[in-house]
């Protein structure tokens, strides 16, 4: 198990015949069209995460983009409708297809309201994660420690985590319910960005 830290872009063939990729981003901040995206963490589920500090403003990640748009692999995500709407906005790409943790926990969880990753680690998997770095400066020229291991604990866990969110899916008969929502959601993440954020469509009023 290891970290890799790599400025601007992916190495050539890094993610080459995996089914899955776990997907996960660090900005300055969570409002978009204000605050850039800084680092891009990934992890195949082998127990490596890999880190892409991006170079800002020209994002020019020819490898990262590529992955991102690969329709072989399924990039799975917690609260992946903010990491799309901002691989959009500074990447250029529609990310896809998509799996989201998050969507899943709120379709097999309805026991509960707390569906964040933290919260969904430690009750499925036994991980309890450290949000500490959260907020840290992550347009930094240098990351700390701290922060690159922060970053990778967000993606190494998403193939498990899904995993045994499937099992509940099947279990109360919302997989397909489910797969629905993960087609949706990068097309929920382009509304976002053109202005209906805030706006449920779907809504009557």
């Amino acid at each position: 198990m290891a970290n890799y830290l790599h400025e601007g872009d992916l190495p050539d063939g890094l993610f080459a015949g995996v089914a899955s990729v776990a997907v996960d981003s660090e900005t300055m901040g969570l409002r978009l069209g204000r605050d850039p995206l800084c680092v891009v963490q990934l992890s195949a589920g082998d127990g490596d995460a890999h880190l892409v500090r991006l170079s800002r403003p020209d994002y020019d990640a020819p490898n990262l983009k590529a992955l991102l748009v690969d329709p072989a692999v399924t990039k799975i995500l917690h609260f992946g409708r903010f990491d799309i709407a901002m691989f959009r906005l500074h990447l250029g790409v529609v990310t896809g297809p998509v799996y989201c943790t998050k969507i899943a926990s709120k379709l097999a969880r309805t026991y509960t309201d707390k569906h964040g990753l933290k919260d969904v680690s430690r009750e499925l998997l036994g991980v309890d994660m450290s949000k500490v770095q959260q907020s840290s400066d992550w347009g930094a020229p240098v990351l700390s420690p701290e922060q690159i291991a922060y970053a990778a604990s967000d993606v190494l866990h998403l193939h498990r985590l899904r995993e045994r969110l499937d099992d509940m899916l099947r279990r109360e008969g919302r997989d397909a319910l489910a797969q629905a929502c993960f087609q949706f959601l990068p097309h929920r993440a382009l509304l976002d960005l053109a202005g209906w954020e805030e706006t449920d469509i779907f809504a009557h009023a």
